[in-house]
């Protein structure tokens, strides 16, 4: 791993500080806050049936366009059943409740990037065993916003430079977090939180490195793809799902996402569900972004 430094404390849902600003993230690093956790043992359970999880996400999949997605309802049973797999420590089921109160924008793209995440992988994964374990990465990918301000989350107007880079924490904080709560920090969910923001390209963050995982981009795809549907602070309404869809097949021209990732994805909102293979992309960009979009807008401090 690129050793990181940290700009802002990264601390746990009752403020206990794990990794003070200033601190160099490195393997030793994480080595030793993960050797001092209070709970070793920490008990898990199936997140998928922690509280109303599974009721919101069914409510969330009856919404266009993931009512077309999760249309087949033989198949979206069977991904329900491989997610209700998936265990998580209660610590991180805490911060769920935490994002689900005071963040709900935040909580439900947990829960959507989940969904998706695990639809898009069994194209690239014949082993439910695999897939089980990686797609933990689609809830807690942005674990980290629990280190970044409230105000700076829920902000609707522009953000300014300093804002923009607490807001960037949320990826190294993420990666820490998972390491100690995982008790391993090389885990997938760990490299998700970490990497989510990178591009092929190398024009991403926190390390500007060119992704080389798949499954990372899965996650990286997934992501994109429900925050622009998503209802967001900084935006009065969200993207039609067919101009989101033209916003990431222009990522993939730009070499920012591989093809295949994002063929899958169009496959998946296509009513005849062809192979991700078969799959043809338009270019053609038809879609208007929504007006008064203030993402990406730096604004002087």
């Amino acid at each position: 791993m690129t050793a990181l430094k940290l700009n802002y404390d990264v601390f746990t849902l009752d403020n206990r500080q794990l990794i003070p600003a200033g601190t160099v993230v490195s393997d030793d690093i994480l080595e030793e806050l993960i050797s001092t956790h209070e709970s070793p043992s920490t008990k898990t359970f199936p997140f998928l049936r922690y509280g109303t999880i599974k009721d919101n996400m069914l409510l969330f999949f009856s919404k266009p366009p993931y009512n077309t997605i999760f249309a087949d309802k033989k198949q979206t049973a069977s991904l329900l059943d491989l997610m209700e797999q998936v265990d998580v420590p209660y610590p991180i089921l805490e911060i769920m409740d935490y994002f689900k109160l005071h963040d709900f924008y935040t909580y439900r793209h947990f829960l959507m990037v989940f969904a998706l995440l695990t639809l898009l992988a069994r194209n690239f994964m014949e082993n439910h065993n695999d897939i089980r374990k990686e797609v933990l990465a689609g809830p807690t990918h942005d674990l980290g916003k629990l280190c970044v301000p409230l105000s700076i989350l829920k902000k609707t107007d522009p953000l300014t430079r300093s804002e923009r880079l607490f807001l960037e924490h949320h990826s190294i904080a993420g990666y820490v977090l998972l390491g100690y709560y995982l008790q391993d920090s090389k885990t997938f969910a760990s490299k998700a939180a970490r990497d989510h923001h990178e591009r092929n390209d190398g024009s991403g963050y926190p390390c500007g490195t060119h992704l080389k995982d798949r499954m990372v981009e899965i996650v990286v795809v997934s992501d994109v793809y429900d925050a622009l549907l998503s209802p967001r602070p900084y935006r009065k309404i969200s993207y039609e799902n067919r101009t989101a869809l033209e916003e990431i097949t222009a990522m993939a021209e730009k070499g920012k996402l591989s093809w295949e990732i994002v063929q899958a994805l169009v496959a998946a909102n296509r009513k005849d569900r062809p192979h991700y293979s078969e799959c043809t992309l338009s270019l053609e960009k038809r879609g208007t972004p929504p007006p008064d979009n203030v993402y990406g807008i730096i604004v002087d401090e």
